[in-house]
């Protein structure tokens, strides 16, 4: 964030864009010392069976990649990463929601008390939650994280007065925004209090 400027979408976003795909080849390289250690070290309070599950993960997930570049060479391993970066970043359509997912927007009580919104949904139609495998429906899933995504969709229709209606969304103008003004993940440099299970209009 020290290097995003406000006001400066296309700037910020170009920023967000190289850095994340330096951040997920580190997390490559990364899997190979959780491989090699048997603990994560990004999460050094989780219990043993958490650091027991990410080293069999990262183990299996080398002998894939080692089977990939043996079998089909270097550009295997190429198109790995590619699929999983590219679709996250603008101008892709599926940005929007990547970049918002858990943004720190605020909304303001009937008390008057501001609170902050730690994650949001971005809707914009079913074909793009079909687009986006329901992961636009993010709100949704931190409220109910275990109802599987294709049936997301349907907890506005149960519980209309804890999401926003509509699927209006303009994407472009939703990553404008996200790229215009920085916002902390999550909430996390937010000093007041956490509103869960309500969302503010993008």
């Amino acid at each position: 964030f020290n290097a995003w400027k406000r006001s400066k979408p296309f700037r910020n976003a170009l920023l967000f864009t190289m850095s994340f795909m330096y951040e997920r080849l580190m997390l490559t390289m990364n899997d190979v010392i959780v491989a090699a250690s048997g603990r994560n070290f990004f999460f050094p309070q989780k219990p043993k069976k958490f650091h027991d599950e990410c080293a069999k993960y990262t183990r299996c997930a080398i002998l894939v990649r080692s089977l990939l570049f043996a079998i089909a060479g270097w550009k295997s391993l190429l198109f790995l990463y590619l699929s999983e970066t590219l679709w996250s970043i603008p101008p892709l359509p599926s940005a929007a929601m990547f970049v918002t997912n858990h943004g720190s927007d605020t909304v303001t009580n009937p008390s008057g008390t501001v609170d902050c919104v730690p994650t949001a949904s971005t809707y914009s139609g079913s074909w793009y939650t079909l687009y986006t495998l329901a992961t636009n429906l993010h709100l949704e899933h931190h409220d109910f994280p275990t109802i599987p995504l294709q049936k997301l969709h349907r907890l506005r229709r149960i519980a209309p007065e804890f999401y926003r209606e509509g699927n209006g969304d303009n994407l472009l103008q939703i990553m404008k925004k996200a790229f215009s003004d920085p916002q902390f993940y999550a909430c996390q440099g937010h000093l007041g209090s956490i509103a869960y299970g309500v969302e503010d209009s993008q």
